[in-house]
């Protein structure tokens, strides 16, 4: 024992430690980032590509390098390891209802604020609305939480544009690139958000089932008495909300702060325990005869805010792209430094196969999701573009972001053990996927609104159908022809609408590819999504499709 001792004692540092041999960590891919998101990515660039002249394609590219940094990265982490709390109540026992955030929440809020991503509807044109677009899908890809309420005010401009007598005050707040969280009066502040509630415990998504009341009072204004059961962002400076009047359910700007200085009667009861999207703070509230203005006429509220719609579902379309974009990045580069059984992971044929199936729902949801920005954005003087945006704003939200959790997942299992923790992203990604296919109307919600489209809008389905066929592709032109039967089926039972929605939404990724002119992956996504196929899960690509070229081609290797 004492010889053991000497020994010990001598192979010891001189801090009286014993000194262990270390080893350099091997066979771990390295942190992902210090990419350009936005120059690295072929297929946005290809969507790009003929919409922005130079010097806003230059933006776009910028927002690409920094949202790719290591620093915004972190920023997309940090902002999701405190959550938001609720105050109720300040020190002295006042009436406060205020949310405190991680500073990195403001930062990304401020980025987004800088970049204009709160404010595209109001700043207008067809070029900014792609822009906008395309720098929400980077962001995306960095972190989801802080974008609810970047969401809300950019679709709020569609609501409140329309009654300046009420919301001329706000409108110039709502444009402006300076983000401020400060809980002032509008007239005080820098910028301002806007939020939206319009759930309740009883009603869910049947807005007509709602028990919030309002009660008119002196000079146009109304007292609100009830409750919403989600109501996001809490920290918004105003907030759309659907009460009752005698005729029905109308729509109110309720404002956090009255003119007088007051703090209006909302009183929040908690926050909600998300699965993910932890960074955004969503909230339960009651209205104590709040003061809210009414906007459009009374019992008219549906139709008032139903203006928001669009572009909410347009942005979960974008920002389900990212997520997924996100998600396959890191798997890419995970397997493009981890070596298994004398190999690199993606070289070894299945995971080759993974990645490359994978891929082409990442570049059909990108392309789709930007194909539909360019309609939302030529609907007014456009026809075809119109029913477009019609008809196809609710299949292609349907089939985004419902394909987004399951491929998340199956990027998450790319990266094995280090995926299902949470020292990297890959879990956050996976937690924050579901939130999109529920926002704003979920799957049935959405195929049933496909439905309703038809109905209305009888001449958008030809429209629609010649537009997709246009390119004179066997595969699409035959998915053109199915999706009649399909319609007729799906509007005699209701049933099959679902499937109805889903293959047109495919079949609307089969030609946005098509029209990009990356034929190899436009024919390899209509191979294997049109052919009818039953698929559950990712990496079943028939013989003939060369997955390697395909990874390659949609994420390079410098990216």
């Amino acid at each position: 024992m004492a010889g053991q001792l000497d020994t010990r004692i001598e192979d010891a540092d001189d801090t009286g430690i014993e000194a262990f041999a270390t080893h350099d960590v091997i066979n771990q891919a390295p942190e992902y980032g210090g990419i350009n998101l936005a120059t690295g990515d072929p297929i946005l660039r290809a969507c790009l590509a003929g919409h922005l002249d130079d010097g806003v394609l230059a933006d776009v590219e910028a927002q690409g390098a920094e949202t790719g940094s290591h620093e915004f990265l972190e920023l997309g982490r940090l902002a999701n390891t405190q959550l938001p709390v609720l105050k109720t109540h300040d020190r002295r026992g006042r009436r406060s209802d205020q949310v405190e955030f991680h500073p990195a929440y403001h930062d990304l809020m401020r980025h987004s604020f800088a970049g204009g991503l709160h404010s595209a509807l109001l700043d207008g044109g067809v070029s900014t609305q792609i822009s906008r677009a395309a720098k929400f899908f980077l962001t995306s890809q960095a972190e989801t939480g802080h974008t609810c309420p970047i969401t809300m005010t950019n679709a709020a401009v569609s609501v409140l544009a329309k009654y300046p007598e009420v919301c001329a005050d706000y409108l110039p707040k709502m444009q402006t690139r300076t983000y401020d969280p400060r809980f002032l009066l509008i007239s005080e502040k820098n910028g301002i958000t806007i939020g939206m509630g319009m759930t309740e415990k009883q009603g869910g998504t049947d807005l007509r089932a709602i028990s919030s009341t309002a009660e008119a009072g002196n000079q146009g204004r109304y007292a609100i008495t009830g409750h919403k059961w989600f109501f996001s962002a809490p920290m918004c400076d105003a907030f759309l909300v659907l009460a009752k009047t005698t005729t029905g359910p109308s729509c109110f700007l309720i404002p956090r702060i009255l003119p007088d200085g007051r703090v209006n009667d909302l009183r929040f009861q908690r926050l909600k325990d998300k699965l993910g999207n932890k960074s955004n703070a969503s909230s339960e509230v009651e209205f104590h005869r709040a003061e809210g203005y009414l906007l459009g006429d009374e019992g008219r509220g549906i139709a008032t805010i139903i203006d928001m719609v669009t572009p909410t579902r347009i942005d979960c379309a974008l920002g389900s792209a990212g997520q997924m974009r996100a998600a396959l990045s890191r798997a890419v580069h995970h397997c493009r430094h981890r070596k298994v059984f004398g190999a690199y992971l993606i070289d070894q044929p299945l995971m080759t196969q993974v990645l490359a199936d994978m891929a082409l729902d990442v570049a059909a949801a990108t392309a789709l999701a930007m194909r539909l920005v360019r309609a939302a954005a030529r609907a007014d003087s456009d026809p075809v573009e119109a029913a477009y945006a019609r008809l196809m704003t609710p299949a292609i939200k349907y089939w985004i972001c419902k394909t987004g959790p399951a491929l998340t997942y199956e990027a998450l299992e790319c990266l094995g053990g280090n995926g299902y923790v949470e020292d990297f992203d890959m879990a956050r990604i996976y937690r924050d996927a579901p939130v999109n296919p529920i926002w704003e109307g979920s799957g049935n919600v959405m195929a049933l609104d496909v439905l309703r489209a038809l109905g209305r809008h009888p001449e958008a389905p030809g429209l629609v159908l010649e537009e997709l066929s246009s390119s004179g592709d066997p595969s699409i032109v035959t998915a053109c022809t199915d999706l009649q039967r399909l319609a007729a089926q799906a509007i005699s039972d209701n049933g099959q609408a679902r499937i109805l929605t889903e293959r047109l939404a495919l079949t609307g990724a089969a030609a946005a590819l098509k029209e990009l002119a990356l034929d190899d992956v436009a024919d390899a996504f209509a191979k294997t999504r049109l052919s009818g196929g039953w698929r559950t899960t990712y990496g079943m690509l028939p013989v003939g499709i060369d997955a390697a070229e395909i990874v390659e081609s949609l994420c390079p290797a410098a990216a």
